[in-house]
């Protein structure tokens, strides 16, 4: 009798439009039987590891992953023992405190400039790209925009949401590789002060801002005591954790001047949780978790107004596929250092990620907050 999955969750494959060992693109191909049993044990974490383990190909693992999360096939799956112990812990423990601060830098961002310098624009821009014409309002560049320019397209539009004018002293609180900051300051004339835990980053981002008004600091969020014009976080508060939200929010009030904007740029989750995916937990981002638009609203209350939120979800897909191509080209440069196993890991971690948003399970979000209000009201910017 061959080995499968049972009814329950044939059905919900079926209504996915996914077939195990069917002939469309999307369908996974089994290579070792062992492959449904664990699944069936381990749930998210053991589809994700028997992957990296040559279980199982897919030819077009990013859209395998969104007609999954379409319909929610994780409800037909039993909370995993993994998981539960994750569940467990986020309501136990602090895991974003200052004592582990510096984990998912040493864990992810760490891993080798190599890698980032290959994968990313030649700005090294790790969030989320802005697939939309820079100035003019013409749509019909939209599918010409290669990812360099969409990527200076989204810092421009952060410096244009929060009004950034010559002279002004900017915060950025997870300043990565410094794109941010060294487009600020070579396109607005701004004086940035970056913040990373990664030491990898700081070392370049140091070299790359040489000569430019920029400062790059490795520093915990919570160490900050100093006032800016500005504030912008951009993909860094999906490591700060729900219990600390509001010591975040707190922090990035007392930095920020009156008169000041604060412009948070994050993924949101459509549901409040208090953990991340087991599998993403443990290969990719420790210690994350995706924020919902409560859980912000909530740490935001009484310390700041809400000026705009603008949803561009849908070109974090787009951003993550051009990833992954990059990543796919650069391989035979990068093999010898990082190995089979990672380039499997991290195609799945690219494609799977791309996937989410294809389904709209994810989403990105840019809210900008100020102290008080501004007089006369906020005019969007897109």
């Amino acid at each position: 009798m061959p080995v499968s999955f049972p009814p329950a969750i044939r059905d919900v494959l079926s209504a996915a439009g996914v077939q195990m060992n069917g002939s469309d693109p999307w369908d996974p191909q089994v290579r070792d039987d062992r492959f449904y049993a664990r699944v069936l044990a381990d749930g998210t974490l053991g589809f994700g590891e028997s992957y990296m383990d040559g279980w199982w190909d897919c030819d077009r693992l990013d859209e395998l992953v969104a007609r999954l999360l379409r319909t929610d096939v994780r409800r037909a799956l039993r909370p995993s023992a993994a998981l539960a112990v994750d569940w467990l812990l986020a309501a136990l423990t602090n895991r974003q405190n200052k004592r582990r601060a510096f984990r998912v830098g040493e864990a992810h961002y760490d891993l080798g400039n190599d890698l980032y310098r290959a994968m990313l624009d030649a700005r090294m821009t790790y969030t989320c790209a802005y697939w939309r014409p820079l100035q003019n309002g013409d749509l019909s560049a939209h599918g010409d925009m290669t990812l360099d320019e969409a990527q200076e397209a989204k810092l421009d539009l952060v410096c244009r949401k929060i009004g950034l004018k010559e002279g002004q002293r900017v915060l950025d609180i997870g300043c990565g590789w410094g794109s941010f900051a060294i487009f600020a300051a070579q396109r607005y004339g701004a004086h940035v002060v970056g913040v990373t835990v990664s030491r990898e980053q700081k070392a370049l981002a140091d070299e790359r801002a040489a000569g430019l008004p920029v400062e790059i600091r490795l520093q915990d969020y919570r160490e900050l005591r100093e006032t800016f014009d500005h504030v912008v976080s951009l993909g860094m508060i999906e490591h700060v954790g729900y219990k600390n939200y509001g010591t975040y929010m707190a922090v990035v009030r007392r930095c920020l001047k009156p008169g000041g904007l604060f412009l948070l740029h994050t993924i949101g989750g459509n549901r409040s949780v208090r953990s991340t995916d087991p599998w993403i937990e443990k290969y990719i981002f420790p210690n994350s978790m995706i924020p919902s638009a409560v859980q912000l609203a909530h740490a935001a209350e009484g310390r700041f107004v809400l000026e705009d939120w603008h949803n561009f979800g849908v070109d974090y897909d787009r951003t993550l596929m051009a990833w992954d191509a990059n990543f796919e080209r650069a391989w035979p440069a990068l093999k010898e250092h990082y190995g089979e196993r990672f380039f499997r890991m991290w195609r799945f971690y690219l494609l799977s990620c791309a996937g989410s948003f294809r389904a709209r399970q994810n989403n990105l979000w840019q809210i900008v907050l100020s102290p008080d209000g501004v007089p006369g009201g906020y005019a969007p910017v897109r």
